[in-house]
């Protein structure tokens, strides 16, 4: 059975960081796409980065390039989100997804597996 659990959410204020976790389990990740995503209230859910397991290619959605950064520890089974220079509007619960499709989806429908997701909160 996948399963991916996200961790690392809080609250931070304007300008801070948080490091997201997602520890995934149930299967070899190999050729597989792993991909965050958000969800802010009221609003519908969209792509943040996604990066390859096997080769740990990664992409952004283009309005988060340069703040946020994606990686992988292969050995470890585990994806991160580095968050920097967090906005309010970045308030949002963020969710863990994996895809046996290749490098470049950004589609939610394209991802078969999530994690429960973990809530950040940024104050002005």
């Amino acid at each position: 059975q996948v399963q991916l659990v996200e961790s690392g959410g809080g609250l931070v204020q304007a300008g801070g960081s948080l490091r997201l976790s997602c520890a995934a389990s149930g299967r070899t990740f190999s050729g597989y796409t792993m991909g965050w995503f958000r969800q802010a209230p009221g609003k519908e859910r969209e792509f943040v980065a996604g990066i390859t397991w096997s080769g740990g290619s990664s992409y952004y959605a283009d309005s988060l390039k340069g703040r946020f950064t994606i990686s992988r520890d292969s050995a470890k089974k585990m994806v991160y989100l580095l968050l920097n220079s967090l906005k309010p509007e970045d308030t949002a619960v963020y969710y863990c997804a994996s895809t046996p499709k290749r490098f470049g989806v950004v589609a939610g429908t394209e991802y078969d597996y999530w994690g429960p997701g973990t809530q950040v909160t940024v104050s002005s």
